[in-house]
């Protein structure tokens, strides 16, 4: 479901989605001042602030910046006991949102609240929240939480554009919970994105140097609009084989077409698509199986760890994009197909029966 060297430990170590050991929170006023010092450095290195250089545009922008910073709030989250996620996320999940609607509609990651039990909101001057899962997109991977009691005195940030963003512009992420901070970073590439886990976006956005807690954390451009979401920690930002390290954030661009059908029906049509249960790499022109989810269509018919996909549906796949495009083209998600694979010295065609991803997912009891 998720690529193994991205899948992160409930405890937060390691590299990938999970939290990383940082110093101890920084008191709430002072998380304010270096919000601030960080925003003044920010706009030194912005140049549509820069070339005019009058103190009542700063002020305004220093301000944007700080009500987009408090609208960064953490998200933890309790996972339904036997969860499928739970193998790769963990039980107990923790990272960050952004307060996207004055009704306390928060914007997160999906795979943070991937089959929760429990959710909890923290803000900034350290309130926890109650919240319910609303949505939860496999197409993006976004999800959006709320909050069962009211998010006072906090302003929904607004949703930005990564249309405009080049190589090298300055954004802001932020992260928000107990461990919440700021870092400055640098746009480095928008390229689509191809995950292991059965997963493809035609656009994400890379920055570097990489944060900390980086799942579901949020990145702002000069005037405080929310340009993504975080998703992983990468070690080639770049994506031309140089190693640089950085994160992948998922742009709101995307969340905008399927907002309101998140919020009506809890998902998106594209969210219903065939799932084999396969975590696969690339390389020279081959998809590899790199692991078999447990009890997943894949598993049922004898893949394994080590074969190799050569065609869906006798249409050749060299590239992880090719075969989940391929798969996803059909337009049943549950339809039998063909996949030729080469399992050790043997090609065979292998008959499969896709699941539709969205009926595997477990939830609390009573819903």
């Amino acid at each position: 479901m998720f690529p193994l060297g991205f899948a992160p430990s409930p405890s937060g170590g390691g590299s990938g989605w999970g939290r990383s050991e940082a110093s101890p929170a920084l008191p709430r006023r002072g998380r304010e001042f270096l919000w601030v010092l960080a925003a003044v450095c920010f706009l030194i290195g912005a140049p549509a602030v820069a070339a005019t250089p009058d103190s009542l545009q700063q002020d305004a922008a220093i301000q944007s910046l700080n009500r987009a910073y408090s609208a960064v709030v953490g998200v933890e989250v309790q996972a339904v006991d036997g969860s499928r996620s739970a193998e790769t996320l963990g039980q107990q999940r923790s990272g960050s949102g952004v307060v996207i609607g004055a009704d306390g509609l928060v914007l997160t990651i999906g795979y943070l609240m991937l089959e929760a039990d429990t959710i909890q909101v923290v803000t900034q001057d350290r309130r926890t929240l109650p919240a319910r899962a609303v949505a939860y997109d496999q197409a993006t991977g976004f999800g959006l939480v709320k909050t069962l009691l009211p998010l006072r005195g906090i302003a929904p940030a607004p949703l930005g554009s990564v249309a405009d963003v080049r190589p090298g512009d300055a954004v802001l992420a932020a992260t928000g919970g107990e461990d919440g901070d700021i870092d400055m970073a640098r746009v480095v590439d928008k390229r689509p994105f191809t995950g292991y886990w059965e997963y493809a976006i035609d656009v994400a956005l890379f920055t570097s140097p990489p944060i900390d807690n980086h799942s579901g954390a949020a990145v702002f451009n000069q005037r405080g609009e929310l340009l993504g979401i975080g998703s992983l920690f990468v070690g080639d930002a770049t994506g031309n084989g140089r190693r640089l390290p950085g994160n992948m954030f998922v742009p709101v661009d995307l969340l905008k077409p399927i907002l309101s059908e998140m919020q009506q029906t809890g998902s998106t049509r594209a969210s219903r698509r065939p799932w084999l249960g396969l975590t696969s790499s690339e390389a020279q022109g081959r998809v590899e199986v790199v692991r078999v989810s447990k009890d997943s269509p894949a598993e049922q018919v004898g893949m394994k760890a080590g074969d190799v996909v050569l065609a869906v549906e006798g249409q050749r796949v060299a590239t992880l994009e090719e075969f989940y495009k391929t798969l996803w083209a059909r337009g049943t998600p549950d339809a039998d197909l063909t996949l030729t694979v080469l399992q050790g010295p043997d090609v065979k065609n292998i008959r499969v029966k896709p699941v539709d991803r969205t009926t595997t997912i477990k939830k609390p009891p009573g819903i």
